[in-house]
């Protein structure tokens, strides 16, 4: 599926919870049969999170298959990764493991992306018109989604920066001049293989294949690898890891600052939702830069990782933060910056919604009969309709996908008058007959 997700319908026991906790209104229950609407999922995982009875699970790439015919292909990881284990999160010990059991991380490369992101953020910052900020991250592939359907408004906030993991497959490839190994990222969350499957800013995604997070901590355990070494004094090769918690790209963007940037964290689905109504509404001038995650403390917070993300975070904060670039690795950068590579390709644009008419005359006429069949409905927002809410039935009634009877409440109701009426047609008898049915 598009969205990363995939449902068992066997699992399914109709108990709504997850269109309840769906934030876009993506998700329907009908004849005990769950759907989601590909066209507004933002692959949030929020219902991989509510569902007990794990009718919803990832859509990830096939583990086995990868594994035992590709090893020698470009494997990229969130930095999420490198907080899952016991050890501490050093992208040189995992590096050294997963080369152990036959594949090629390029770490040297994400690192070098992650800089470069970080760099070519803080020069857009620096050049970006003040009264248009604040300007929005695009790391988080359900951020940038959530406003292209929600916040349409508000695209033109959003960074023309290209997510560093795209990048340093891109950069793999360049060096190497290999484009025939088909890559594989190693993703905490559905958001990250929805941005392989159908990517935003690009036409195609660099990555071929998509594991969770979770899958690839569990075959690194399972052959109970541990650190061959001891861990090194942070350098470049580790700042990207500090992604993987809220703040890191933020902190990570303030090392190549010209002036003093004003930037903000925010994790965790209400509050992005929350911070982004405030951008909606002027709120919050003065601000430079939003750094903002779906999942609640960041990647590490992703529904597909195995580790606890208090305990990632804690790793993360023992792990020092190397902010000294020599002049090597900046000319690096400056080429790089340069030549372009770290821009999205395609303009970001709005996700179109499902119309009530072709044409504006027949919308108007459609939003006349839904305020209408609303007016009708009890406003109560119950779900047991198999809809999030009595606007989200309505709109459905009208579109010829639903009827007022699939209302339990007006379903009772008729059922109420129907009773009463056959208990009053019951009391009537034909005149020719007596009470004990004689003539």
């Amino acid at each position: 599926m598009p969205h990363g997700i995939k449902i068992s319908g066997e699992s399914c026991r109709g108990c709504v919870n997850c269109i309840k906790a769906c934030p876009t209104e993506a998700m329907r229950v009908i004849h005990g049969q769950l759907h989601i609407i590909d066209e507004r999922c933002i692959a949030c995982g929020e219902c991989l999170r509510i569902c007990r009875h794990r009718a919803i699970s990832l859509e990830e790439s096939e583990w086995n298959s990868i594994a035992a015919d590709n090893r020698s292909m470009p494997l990229v990881t969130d930095p999420a990764l490198c907080t899952q284990f016991s050890w501490p999160p050093d992208p040189g010990i995992l590096k050294d493991i997963l080369m152990d059991i036959g594949f090629e991380p390029i770490f040297e490369d994400a690192a070098l992306a992650f800089d470069l992101a970080a760099m070519a953020q803080a020069r857009i910052l620096d050049e970006h018109d003040s009264r248009e900020l604040p300007m929005i991250s695009t790391y988080c592939p359900s951020v940038v989604r959530l406003i292209q359907i929600r916040f349409p408004e508000l695209i033109h906030n959003l960074s023309p920066a290209e997510t560093p993991l795209e990048t340093s497959v891109d950069l793999w490839r360049t060096r190497h001049n290999r484009y025939d190994i088909p890559s594989t990222l190693v993703a905490p969350c559905p958001a990250r293989i929805t941005m392989a499957i159908r990517p935003v800013g690009r036409e195609t995604s660099s990555i071929d294949n998509v594991v969770s997070t979770a899958r690839v901590a569990k075959e690194i355990l399972s052959k109970n690898c541990s650190p061959s070494r001891e861990s090194t004094i942070p350098g470049r090769d580790s700042r990207w890891v500090h992604w993987s918690v809220s703040g890191g790209e933020a902190g990570h963007i303030r090392m190549f600052e010209k002036r003093p940037l004003k930037t903000l964290a925010v994790s965790g689905l209400r509050n992005v939702v929350g911070i982004l109504q405030e951008i909606e509404l002027r709120r919050l001038k003065g601000v430079d830069f939003i750094e903002a995650r779906m999942c609640d403390m960041g990647c590490i917070g992703g529904i597909a990782n195995a580790e606890s993300p208090f305990l990632s975070r804690l790793k993360v904060e023992d792990y020092p933060f190397a902010r000294e670039i020599d002049k090597e690795e900046m000319a690096i950068l400056e080429d790089l910056y340069q030549a372009g590579v770290w821009k999205l390709q395609q303009e970001i644009l709005p996700i179109e919604q499902i119309p009530l008419g072709k044409d504006m005359a027949k919308a108007m006429e459609k939003l006349s009969e839904l305020q209408s069949v609303y007016a009708e409905l009890p406003h109560l927002d119950c779900g047991t309709c198999g809809r999030p809410t009595c606007r989200v039935m309505a709109e459905d009634i009208v579109r010829g996908e639903a009827s007022l009877d699939d209302c339990i409440f007006r379903l009772r109701k008729r059922m109420g008058d129907l009773s009463q009426e056959l208990n009053e047609l019951s009391k009537r008898f034909v005149h020719t007959m007596t009470p004990e049915g004689k003539e």
